[in-house]
């Protein structure tokens, strides 16, 4: 499997069963999809994100409805009943829906995707996958990720600002590249960044400062 990151700013995920796998990807997914939920109503009470719950009971000969209703970017079949889950991935496959399948592990059918472990330090996302083989290995990654990448949102939103403010004075793009690279590498700026002894507006002043002194002095 090959891992791409997905915008679905706008676009409905259908989460099919309302347990706690079901729960649990309709609160990812809803920090930035329109989520609909079809949940059983012994499970309704559940924390799902906010996401728009329909309690239904569930059954195969149903799921082209759904999907016709709700028009999903990405379908999760999150049941415990496998030939609901058979007849939600069929049905995406059939008209070209991504699918995730919660019950499955390893081998995955074309056309399938996996939801990672994420580490989000925004914009910064870093996601961890085993293939659905080892989520205890994902899990104990993604533990291991968050001490490491704590700043990293911060240092993006400074490379960002840094870069702009760079081109916008007509420094070369060789010379902006030099420059960022620099403050990525800089032990001391991350330091500060994650401590909070200086933000993004102070880093980038500085770096200006020096970019404009160093100036003066080149051939």
């Amino acid at each position: 499997m090959i891992p791409l990151l997905h915008d679905f700013t706008g676009a409905t995920v259908l989460v099919v069963g309302g347990g706690r796998v079901g729960a649990r990807k309709a609160r990812r997914f809803a920090r930035e999809a329109d989520v609909v939920v079809v949940v059983s109503p012994a499970f309704a009470d559940r924390d799902f994100g906010g996401a728009e719950l329909i309690r239904a009971a569930l059954e195969p000969s149903d799921v082209d409805d759904w999907l016709e209703r709700t028009e999903p970017a990405l379908v999760v079949a999150a049941t415990d009943d496998e030939a609901v889950n058979g007849a939600v991935a069929n049905a995406a496959r059939e008209r070209g829906i991504l699918v995730n399948r919660a019950d499955r592990s390893g081998e995955r059918d074309p056309g399938s995707v996996v939801v990672p472990a994420t580490v989000r330090e925004e914009p910064v996302v870093v996601a961890v996958s085993t293939g659905a083989t080892a989520p205890a290995l994902s899990k104990y990654l993604r533990e291991e990720l968050e001490e490491p990448l704590a700043g990293a949102g911060e240092m993006a939103r400074v490379c960002a600002d840094l870069r702009g403010e760079l081109k916008s004075r007509d420094v070369t793009p060789d010379r902006r590249r030099e420059i960022v690279t620099g403050v990525v590498n800089s032990p001391a700026l991350w330091t500060a960044l994650r401590t909070g002894t200086s933000n993004c507006e102070q880093v980038i002043e500085h770096v200006l400062a020096e970019e404009l002194s160093a100036g003066g002095d080149r051939p």
